[in-house]
């Protein structure tokens, strides 16, 4: 299992993102079918847990196929392993651009080290190509879609709870006084956060007509009993969680921390600049796909539609970084304190 933990992170580092179409596609199915090799040595020692017999615990979890309960390492390790293989499956058709790829399978490659315990191997030389299919007749192209879009969420699932899991180990590292091992696992926390809008823009490279007229109202009662909305997916309020216990134990401002820990200073601000990223084109995202229309969990109260709801929560969360990040958003931070005195 471990040999072959190594063999797909190894491959996934290397993978080439910027190729030429026909090439990244074949490094893609590469990856993939090493990655289904760690699938199948995760598998020999236990096989998966039968997830969707478990009573889901909000209509989110039940309409993105996502549980929770108690794993063992293998377990959770086995699972993890086959988000990732059926993210790399789909990755191999999905037009996302170079950038998002190498971002997505930056996260992939250090949810193969955090879940299995491997240490980083940088040497590719040494790793031996694993047999590669040859793809068959695919489904409907309506399939496809409809089945990335649970794929692409289910990656954006694993790396929110991942990242939430990094976030709380940098923390408790810094209480107990380890500064080094806390950057390591800030620096981890931050592929993560760095892939969080590569996997939502994996889950949406589907025709915004498309979503528009089967996708977006599955995701609306009739179909389910409440409207689905990010507030309702756990991992990611595990995550926020984390960030706000991180910031507790050094809510310093950039300036006085880089004085006595600049290491440090720069290992925060780049979490907290991935974390503004992730809000900024969740703005852009949405845009794409629903242009100026309401969000389907909009409050009555709230803007006139979602993009602008979600500027708002971008906005916010730069106030609130602005004196912990190197070049805050000033701007903003000003505007939102006077708001609330005014």
């Amino acid at each position: 299992m471990d040999a072959e933990a190594k063999r797909t992170a190894c491959v996934l580092a290397g993978l080439a993102t910027h190729a030429r179409p026909v090439e990244r596609t074949r490094a893609l199915r590469q990856a993939t079918a090493t990655a289904g090799e760690w699938v199948a040595a995760l598998s020999a020692l236990a096989p998966a847990a039968a997830g969707e017999e478990l009573p889901a615990e909000s209509t989110s979890q039940s309409y993105f196929r996502v549980r929770e309960g108690e794993l063992s390492d293998q377990q959770a390790a086995l699972h993890g392993a086959l988000v990732i293989h059926r993210g790399l499956e789909d990755l191999c058709e999905a037009p996302l651009s170079g950038a998002d790829l190498a971002l997505e399978v930056t996260g992939m490659r250090q949810a193969v080290l955090d879940l299995t315990g491997t240490a980083a191997d940088a040497d590719r030389d040494d790793v031996p190509p694993v047999a590669v299919p040859e793809p068959g007749a695919g489904p409907l192209l309506e399939s496809v879609w409809s089945a990335r879009w649970l794929i692409g969420h289910q990656v954006h699932v694993l790396f929110n709870v991942c990242a939430a899991v990094a976030v709380a180990d940098a923390t408790r590292h810094l209480r107990h006084g380890d500064s080094d091992a806390a950057l390591v696992r800030l620096a981890d926390a931050t592929a993560y956060v760095r892939g969080f809008p590569a996997a939502m823009t994996h889950a949406s490279t589907v025709p915004a007509d498309y979503y528009m007229a089967e996708i977006r109202r599955t995701m609306a009662p009739p179909s389910v009993d409440v409207p689905l909305s990010g507030r309702q997916h756990r991992g990611y309020k595990l995550f926020r969680a984390a960030m706000k216990e991180l910031l507790s134990v050094v809510p310093d401002s950039y300036a006085r921390l880089a004085a006595r820990a600049p290491e440090l200073a720069e290992a925060r601000g780049a979490l907290l600049e991935a974390d503004i990223v992730d809000g900024e084109r969740h703005v852009t995202l949405a845009y794409s796909m629903v242009r100026l229309r309401r969000s389907i969990a909009q409050k009555p109260e709230g803007p006139d539609n979602a993009v602008a709801e979600l500027r708002l929560m971008r906005h916010r969360r730069a106030a609130q970084y602005a004196s912990l990040i190197r070049f805050g958003d000033h701007y903003i931070a000003d505007a939102v304190a006077g708001l609330r005195h005014s």
